[in-house]
């Protein structure tokens, strides 16, 4: 089985994604200029830092193989290798899709 990535959208980010089937990224993502994705031991920590603040999110699990070689595993917060995508993101290659309340998560 192909391990999994994750991608954490606020309700805006993901009913663009759902509507256009593509996600070129959050302000953050085009800022920074990847995607920015966490492995499932890091979500809670990147919910935590990033989206306290949202009531709701959505959290889509992908394929790591499904992403190619534009899937890059990069050194970000506390030193982790954290994947990065360097690609549009397509509603194709999602395995699942989950809500949470960050609150909630922890």
């Amino acid at each position: 089985m192909a391990e999994l990535v994750y991608k954490i959208f606020t309700p805006d980010e993901w009913a663009t994604f759902e509507a256009a089937g593509r996600f070129d990224g959050s302000s953050a993502d085009r800022r920074d200029g990847f995607i920015h994705f966490s492995k499932a031991d890091q979500v809670a920590g990147t919910l935590e830092r990033y989206y306290a603040q949202e009531d709701r999110v959505a959290i889509a699990a992908f394929p790591a193989d499904r992403l190619g070689d534009a899937l890059r595993w990069e050194k970000s917060r506390d030193d982790q290798l954290f994947p990065h995508l360097y690609a549009p993101l397509f509603m194709a290659e999602l395995e699942s899709v989950g809500w949470v309340e960050p609150n909630e998560a922890r």
